[in-house]
């Protein structure tokens, strides 16, 4: 059994152990929380390309001492050119493609926020240093994991045809094995690049112009004119306040509200003891009443109706409550959100608290590859609908996000930096480990590590059930089955239910940090 990382100074979390690595290895030689997560974000990027890239979006909750958590948003826009009437005329009428280069229509966000997160810093360390381990790992090689294999020969059949992809990705034209060299020396040199002469060129630069060239000649209707246009953000994150404390989200597109949604209600429901009925079943119950109001109205927070924090009001959280019933389930059929991610957690020795995501959407992304760069690009805009709607694609605007870095100032001093990969299933695995944490008091690495459930589809899995690992208690497994619950068993420690982690930093400085067996990462405290 893994246990909880306990330390007296920093902390740090990733779904794979070279990206734990590299924070950690910045945060022991001093650095700040936010300086350990751009290192651990560019070489997570080369590692465990199947779950993120430097092509994909990203964001950031900071909290550091004596201030409120600011969040950063750098989730790129959609296209000029990115119309319903464009893609009709591509042939698509009723629904986005999700490969190629005509799925690559947003702008990629999450290297802008690595700038606007160092923005914060006084003088933060040269990108040189920050960068230097994936330009290492990208020119070197590093081992192919486990779940980059597995997922490979999966997604095959949708990517292997993709401009680019084999050549990256695949072995003499065949998924690697796990241990295989993955060596991108063309990404190496873009690293390379951005570490010389700043992260802006990523967006105003040459490789500005070499992207929209190659995206052109694609398909995409990206053009230079979107890429000089992106800006990542400083905004305000979602929060609610519960009896453990106060909790903090990521605004729209993303599905920060229904993760808020889902514990404000539980904590209704007056629940006292951890893995029981009332546990699993309240916590899925409110689950489905947030995703009502996340799938009716979550978009670009400039097409909404009203905003997301109006969703997360007393009054709003007392209605969802007071609409579960605590004895059956809720019918529950509802539309899919898919989606490939990372999220890694940090600590400092100064107090500062990182939680972050990246993510290209699905398993790398559109698939396309530039060759010059190396640079896959995401398929975020699959996300958008063709039909009107908060959520209809337009110019400039943002599609709905699945991804949601999550974040709590609990009551005791203590903050709590946690979060996962898994698309429509990452409020549902956020609120297993907080709750069962924050809460109910267990352990990190046992809230993390626990048996989990997905309720609906995710990965391309076709049924809406509700998926519980094989190794939950059988006898849970069936009070939840007798209540009218559609169950359907997944087997144990399942990539299904997400890659999470947790850091957390005490008001005395004692840090913790748990990883998840589900994944290829490690926890460090020092």
């Amino acid at each position: 059994m893994i246990e909880t990382a306990f330390g007296l100074r920093s902390a740090f979390t990733a779904p794979h152990r070279l990206a734990t690595k590299a924070g950690a290895d910045v945060l022991e030689s001093g650095g700040s929380a936010i300086e350990a997560m751009v290192a651990a974000a560019a070489t997570i990027a080369v590692v465990y390309p199947h779950m993120n890239g430097i092509g994909g979006d990203g964001f950031w909750l900071i909290k550091r001492p004596g201030a409120a958590p600011v969040g950063i948003f750098a989730c790129g826009q959609a296209a000029g050119l990115a119309t319903p009437d464009w893609y009709a005329r591509q042939g698509f009428e009723t629904a986005l493609p999700s490969r190629g280069g005509l799925a690559a229509l947003t702008v990629p966000g999450t290297i802008g926020g690595w700038g606007q997160a160092l923005s914060l810093l006084d003088a933060p360390r040269p990108l040189a240093d920050l960068l230097a381990p994936a330009i290492r790992y990208a020119a070197e090689g590093v081992a192919v994991t486990r779940n980059q294999s597995q997922t490979t020969r999966e997604k095959l059949d949708g990517l292997a045809d993709v401009p680019g992809f084999a050549n990256a990705f695949l072995t003499a034209g065949h998924v690697p094995e796990s241990g295989t060299p993955l060596r991108q020396t063309a990404l190496a040199a873009t690293l390379s690049r951005l570490a010389e002469v700043g992260l802006d060129d990523f967006y105003a630069g040459d490789l500005a112009a070499t992207h929209a060239r190659f995206l052109e000649a694609s398909g995409s209707p990206l053009r230079g004119d979107d890429f000089a246009g992106y800006a990542a953000r400083q905004v305000t994150p979602l929060t609610i306040r519960i009896r453990q404390g106060t909790l903090y989200n990521m605004i729209p597109p993303t599905q920060g509200m229904a993760a808020l949604g889902i514990l404000g209600t539980f904590d209704r429901l007056g629940v006292t003891q951890a893995e029981t009925f009332a546990h699993w079943h309240g916590l899925v119950e409110s689950t489905k009443q947030a995703f009502l109001i996340r799938n009716a109205e979550l978009g670009d927070e400039r097409s909404m109706r009203q905003p997301a924090q109006d969703f997360l009001t007393d009054a709003e959280l007392d209605r969802m409550a007071a609409a579960v019933d605590m004895t059956r389930a809720a019918p529950w059929p509802h539309a899919p959100v898919p989606g490939d991610t990372i999220w890694m957690g940090a600590a400092d020795a100064e107090g500062t608290v990182v939680s972050f995501i990246q993510s290209v959407f699905w398993e790398f992304g559109s698939g396309l590859v530039c060759p010059d760069t190396g640079v896959f690009f995401q398929n975020r805009g699959a996300g958008f609908s063709l039909k009107p709607g908060p959520n209809q694609l337009a110019p400039g605007k943002h599609p709905f996000h699945t991804l949601i870095p999550g974040m709590a100032e609990l009551k005791d001093g203590r903050v709590f930096s946690y979060g996962t990969m898994g698309g429509e299933g990452q409020p549902q695995t956020q609120a297993a480990v907080f709750s069962r944490y924050a809460m109910f008091g267990q352990p990190l690495q046992q809230a993390v590590s626990a048996p989990r459930w997905l309720l609906g589809k995710t990965w391309g899995d076709s049924t809406d059930s509700l998926k519980i690992e094989a190794n939950a208690d059988p006898d849970l497994v069936q009070s939840l089955r007798d209540a009218g619950h559609d169950i359907e068993l997944m087997e144990p420690f399942s990539s299904l239910a997400g890659h999470a982690g947790g850091v957390v930093r005490h008001a005395d400085g004692r840090t913790e940090a748990a990883s998840d067996p589900r994944s290829d990462g490690v926890s460090f405290a020092e």
